[in-house]
This record gives C-alpha cells, structure tokens and sequence, in this order.
C-alpha cells in the first residue's frame, strides 16, 4: 500500500487508540496503575484520561511517554483546521 503526503498527514492528527499508550508505557517497563500511584492518585485514576479530556492526566501520561499531550491526543488539543482549541480554566474560588 502506498501512502500519499496527505494520508500521513491525516494519519498523524488521529489520537492515538487506548491499547497502544498502554503499550507504549508498558515497552517503557511500567503500566498506567504504576505512573498513577507514583503520581500520588489511585491506581485507576489515570485510566480517566484515556477516555476524556483531563490535562493533569495527560500530562502526566505524556511526560513519561516522552512526547507532548498534543501528540497523543491531538483532538484535544486542535480543531479540524489544525488550530489550537482555546481550553478554558475553571475558577475554583467561587465554590
């Protein structure tokens, strides 16, 4: 199969699937319950990052990946144009 520019290119903007950052921390000699309790949380805690947006977790899981949030999860991070989505901050203070 021969791919084009453009198919690497959409290739690339794809989040990556659940199953391959496990298997990415696990090529690295740890799991995800393992970087989550050395992180001082539940060991499934981190799991929530895999299925929603969560920047703590994402950062976390991509500083031991060795690469940005971003690359990981790009649809959370860049719209369909490629621009970057504007996250908004919550204010705790007012609780």
């Amino acid at each position: 199969m021969r791919l084009l520019y453009g198919d690497i290119k959409e290739m690339n903007k794809k989040d990556w699937h659940t199953a391959d950052i496990i298997a990415a921390l696990r090529k690295l000699g740890t799991t995800l319950a393992a970087v989550s309790r050395k992180e001082g949380l539940s060991s499934s805690t981190l799991a929530n990052a895999l299925s929603r947006p969560w920047p703590k977790g994402e950062w976390i899981i991509a500083n031991n990946l060795g690469v940005h949030p971003s690359e990981i999860w790009p649809s959370r991070y860049f719209d369909e144009n490629g621009q970057p989505i504007e996250r908004i901050i919550r204010n705790n203070s007012s609780r």
